[in-house]
């Protein structure tokens, strides 16, 4: 059995509260001592050695919001392609989002994307299946046979159920089963043809706007039918202000409910469109300065649980076009870790919740393996350098959409190894 002992890194690891100068040792599949405790442990016989000195290992990150195109959109992006984008980012988990062709509304298609992953992927894939048959919104998928088979998380993925009672059956259904229900808030007849947010830049691009209430108003119905229901209830991506202030009040009121922002909406404001680059627009919208001050401070407060990377490819057919016909989405999964470490660079987030926002929140929160560096705990970890700078390339992008809003970017902090249940799945 194969035995790695990673020396002298500094250690983050938020499900110990731990940021301290250790060790890490890998053998076989599982991390078998790992802190500052395990420097004076030696080294095994046999063992191979990975001087870490001014490295840094933090647990493998966890992915809770991934669009991948297998099945019906292989083009976009499979299941292999997006394990590779993964690897490189140093994502070893993913929720993958049911919107395929045809949707995972079955347990044949969670079982597909199970084998799928088994065969292809370099990283864990944990399919989330749809709330809603064919994500229609109407009648509920078999929640319990879909739970068996495998199934982490429910959503309708991009869509929101508009059908009150719809949703409260559902939260009612999934808390038998002790299950999350992950949902996008966005009122369709309030955004309209909204394409971007609603304001003054709009305006002087002549676009329809989307107002931060289309959000706000489904959010706010969600929220009280969780606590309706006492049902587990995820707000998968919030962007405004108005949201974050929904969410903490929620929780104040001790419903079961949690929240997730996209890095985009941490990192890029509605002034990053520019001149109609397509490759910002974003659902939810990219908001204003203001709302993305407000995300960072909800994540550093705990009312923002996890940050999602929304990998959404899309290729060249849906993206190169007017602006207001071009299709939402960005990829995400290899730039998540480099540009959330802005926020510890720049002193607005401590990276110790960063990495729990990252890793062990969402782990915990879909009940997923992974998300420690804890002895016994399954070696899925990521050996970085917090401070080697590098430049985004759409040449060197593994996923097969390149769809990037960080093309040109300069980020600081690199994933030097990636490690999957003790093998190495990406090397620098």
């Amino acid at each position: 059995m194969s035995i790695t002992v990673f020396q002298q890194a500094r250690i983050v690891d938020p499900s110990r509260g731990i940021d301290e100068i250790g060790s890490v040792i890998v053998e076989g599949k599982k991390i078998v001592a790992s802190g500052a405790a395990a420097l004076n442990q030696g080294v095994p016989e046999g063992a191979t050695v990975v001087p870490c000195a001014g490295k840094t290992i933090i647990p493998g990150l966890v992915d809770g919001r991934v669009f991948i195109g297998e099945p019906g959109g292989e083009h976009r992006e499979t299941i292999a392609s997006a394990s590779l984008a993964a690897a490189a980012g140093g994502v070893t988990s993913v929720v993958m989002m049911p919107d395929t062709d045809p949707v995972i509304d079955t347990v044949a298609l969670v079982e597909f994307v199970l084998r799928t992953a088994r065969d292809t992927a370099l990283v864990n894939v944990f399919p989330a299946a749809a709330v809603t048959k064919g994500l229609e919104g109407r009648e509920m998928t078999e929640f319990g046979l879909l739970r068996a088979a495998g199934a982490v998380a429910f959503t309708d993925g991009r869509r929101t159920i508009a059908n009150s009672l719809t949703m409260r059956r559902a939260l009612t259904y999934a808390r038998d089963f002790g299950a999350v229900i992950a949902q996008e808030t966005q009122d369709p007849h309030l955004a309209g043809s909204g394409v971007m947010n609603e304001g003054l830049y709009a305006s002087w691009l002549g676009l329809s706007g989307i107002p931060r209430e289309a959000e706000l108003i489904p959010l706010e119905r969600d929220l009280s039918l969780a606590r309706l229901t006492r049902g587990r209830y995820h707000a998968a991506k919030i962007s405004t202000a108005l949201s974050a202030g929904a969410v903490a009040r929620a929780k104040a009121d001790g419903a079961n409910v949690t929240a997730g922002v996209s890095i985009n909406h941490l990192s890029l404001n509605e002034n990053d469109i520019g001149e109609y680059r397509t490759f910002f627009k974003l659902s939810p919208p990219l908001r204003t300065e203001d709302d993305r001050q407000a995300m960072i401070e909800a994540l550093r407060d705990g009312t923002i649980d996890i940050i999602v990377s929304s990998h959404d490819p899309q290729d060249v057919d849906t993206k190169r076009l007017p602006f207001a016909d071009a299709a939402d989405g960005a990829i995400g999964l290899e730039t998540l870790l480099g540009v959330a470490l802005r926020l510890h660079h720049n002193d607005e987030v401590p990276l110790l919740r960063l990495v729990e926002a990252l890793s062990t929140g969402p782990a915990k929160l879909f009940g997923l393996p992974g998300g420690t560096l804890k002895p016994g705990a399954a070696a899925d970890l990521v050996l970085i350098d917090l401070d080697e700078p590098w430049v985004v390339h759409e040449a060197a992008i593994r996923s097969r959409s390149k769809n990037t809003c960080f093309e040109g970017a300069r980020l600081q902090g690199r994933v030097l190894q990636t490690m999957v249940a003790g093998r190495t799945v990406f090397s620098a």
